[in-house]
């Protein structure tokens, strides 16, 4: 859709990339560009122009571009014509994001090239976006007389709710909200949309998706990876704004929302706002005793030593940066009233994994005395987002022979077993919507308020509480003894 309401999606678009040499770019924008234009579902006359600072040249970005597609494109393709066609209409602008002249230049490229629809990219660090926005408003490009103009960006947006607001007042200075696309990348990927699915197209499920049948929700991302390169950043944010003001919360919404009434983008938000609003508030003291935080240090991953926290490049010798953090959540509605979401995420864990855990209440009694050796294994439906997509169902089933046992068994679902190949990437599909004018699977402006009220109010009650002996647990561990007891607080284990 036009930023007027018409459609012209197959005329000449330009793809803007502020940060085009960075490392979001190289693995995973540009690889979703070539996958979309193998597919055919790009306009013929599409450009890529790289605006970013380093000395590069037309050639040199072209080269990274390559590098990119044959590294992470899946599966590694051959050169073709696809390949061919994105380098050649791959070009680069050196300039510095608050120089005005490179915004002009940028300008008459775009007048030269003759497109209709523009979409800006920001995959710059976040404290760049304000300065972009408003050079482009200046330089008068925000808006196509004659196509549309979109913006996506990259999370985090803000680092708290005066933050937030404040980013908000500097691109609605610009850019009208129908024109803005903040990008989740979880959302992009297959099994994340098929809760929607699964829950609200299949009536064996939906019926016991509240208070009375579900016992409890598990929300768990595991991360291998320690901070790296991205100390300086991580240092500043820690969990609470890397992984849960974002991704976790999203998870925590489309496992909590109400059926919309159509799968649009207005309906779909409106219902994810209504559980953000309906988050029972963690303040003060209150944030001590419903979060768990940890810090990791030296350990075994595989059978390669690796760095603690602290012995990282650019973090202070001080930190008391979360690299691990586990929530007790209330969604405060009548559909689960007092059932308890404990979401959780933690960097140098043994495996990457990201799991959306249902765990079911208990039968009230054991059937006729029967040995039930289920019962340590209650039913539970786990939707696995990362590494391997797919859903698990676990119930008990009688063991075969003469002895009455109930024992736990499977029913398991995998995208690339059932489909044949694996998801799509999800930011091939996040660019492709944006492109069409679907805005579902990106966060409004009052969804990411909500995000950050509630997230905001956790901060304070940290900083009014300052933690003076923060657990630790080794790089290669699930974590230390304290994030157990965490949730055995509710009589509950972890997954």
């Amino acid at each position: 859709m036009n930023d007027d309401g018409t459609n012209n999606n197959n005329s000449p678009l330009a793809i803007i990339i502020f940060g085009a040499t960075g490392d979001l770019t190289h693995r995973k924008l540009i690889p979703a560009i070539y996958e979309l234009t193998e597919a055919g579902k790009l306009p013929e006359e599409t450009y890529i122009i790289g605006f970013a600072r380093r000395d590069w040249t037309d050639e040199a970005l072209r080269e990274a571009f390559k590098s990119g597609i044959e590294e992470f494109a899946a599966p590694k393709p051959p050169l073709n014509d696809a390949i061919t066609k994105v380098l050649q209409n791959s070009f680069y602008l050196r300039s510095t994001f608050e120089d005005p002249d490179g915004y002009k230049r940028l300008c008459d490229k775009l007048e030269s090239m003759q497109v209709k629809n523009i979409l800006y990219y920001l995959a710059t660090p976040p404290d760049e976006y304000a300065t972009i926005i408003a050079q482009l408003g200046t330089a008068g490009i925000n808006r196509q007389p004659r196509g549309w103009t979109r913006i996506i960006i990259e999370k985090p947006f803000g680092r708290d709710l005066e933050s937030a607001i404040a980013l908000d007042a500097e691109v609605h200075k610009v850019f009208a909200e129908n024109q803005v696309y903040r990008i989740d990348h979880y959302l992009g990927k297959e099994t994340v949309q098929n809760i929607l699915v699964f829950r609200f197209a299949n009536a064996i499920f939906e019926p016991l998706w509240d208070r009375r049948y579900v016992d409890h929700v598990q929300i768990n991302v595991a991360e291998t990876v320690g901070v790296g390169t991205r100390a300086g950043y991580y240092d500043n944010s820690g969990v609470i704004r890397d992984m849960f003001q974002n991704h976790l919360l999203q998870l925590v919404t489309l496992t909590a929302m109400e059926a919309p009434f159509g799968f649009n983008a207005d309906a779909v938000r409106d219902e994810k706002v209504k559980v953000l609003k309906a988050l029972r508030p963690i303040r003060g003291q209150d944030a001590i005793t419903n979060t768990f935080r940890a810090q990791y240090v030296s350990g075994l991953m595989g059978e390669k030593r690796v760095s603690g926290y602290k012995d990282e490049e650019g973090v202070p010798v001080d930190s008391v940066t979360e690299t691990l953090l586990a929530v007790r959540m209330y969604v405060d509605n009548w559909r689960w009233a007092g059932v308890p979401f404990f979401v959780r995420s933690a960097k140098r864990m043994p495996n990457r994994m990201t799991q959306i855990l249902i765990r079911f209440r208990q039968a009230p009694l054991s059937l006729f005395n029967w040995t039930n050796l289920a019962g340590d294994a209650p039913n539970t439906l786990i939707l696995t987002l990362q590494p391997n997509e797919g859903i698990r169902l676990e119930f008990g089933a009688k063991a075969p022979g003469p002895v009455n046992q109930i024992l736990p068994v499977n029913m398991e679902f995998d995208y690339d077993e059932t489909f044949g190949s694996e998801p799509p990437d999800a930011y091939e599909r996040l660019l492709l919507d944006c492109i069409m004018g679907d805005a579902t699977l990106f966060t409004r402006a009052d969804e990411v308020r909500s995000q950050w009220s509630y997230v905001t109010d956790i901060l304070d009650g940290w900083e009014a509480n300052p933690i003076r002996n923060m657990p630790v647990y080794e790089s290669g561990t699930w974590g230390p003894p304290g994030l157990d007891e965490f949730i055995q607080q509710n009589g509950l284990s972890w997954r």
